[in-house]
């Protein structure tokens, strides 16, 4: 099973996997990693790697970042860099990490890389867009 770090600025993370499992249920081989105001990018590095150490990420890791270019995604950078077997999504949504949870003993990393990406995306709709499109198929 693939595991999976959640990381973002402020406890964002840890209330996402909260809501992730009144969704989805009880949560194995995840962790919330948060950035804290006056952390650093490598205190965030040290919290990475004790996040690996929690979890089982023989069939390899990925982070799911709030913000590409964002001191997660650029300490999740500085790990995944060494390592073949792990890779790293921004834009971390509830939808995606659903779907990743759902899929990623099924999947090849990165496949799941692909999944969570176009489960992130896929979740962005318009209500008055959806409507008008309904509006005009009924014509």
């Amino acid at each position: 099973m693939i595991g999976v770090i959640v990381a973002t600025h402020g406890r964002f993370s840890e209330e996402l996997l909260r809501s992730t499992s009144m969704v989805y249920g009880q949560l194995e081989n995840v962790v919330g990693v948060t950035f804290e105001p006056g952390e650093s990018v490598n205190g965030l590095v040290d919290k990475f790697k004790i996040a690996l150490g929690t979890i089982d990420w023989s069939d390899g890791v990925i982070f799911l970042v709030d913000l590409f270019g964002g001191s997660p995604y650029n300490a999740a950078s500085r790990i995944a860099a060494g390592y073949e077997n792990m890779d790293i999504v921004s834009g971390v949504n509830l939808p995606m990490v659903v779907d990743v949870l759902v899929s990623r003993s099924t999947e090849k990393l990165e496949d799941l890389v692909k999944l969570a990406i176009r489960a992130g995306q896929d979740s962005m709709k318009s209500f008055r867009t959806l409507r008008e499109i309904q509006t005009e198929e009924e014509l």
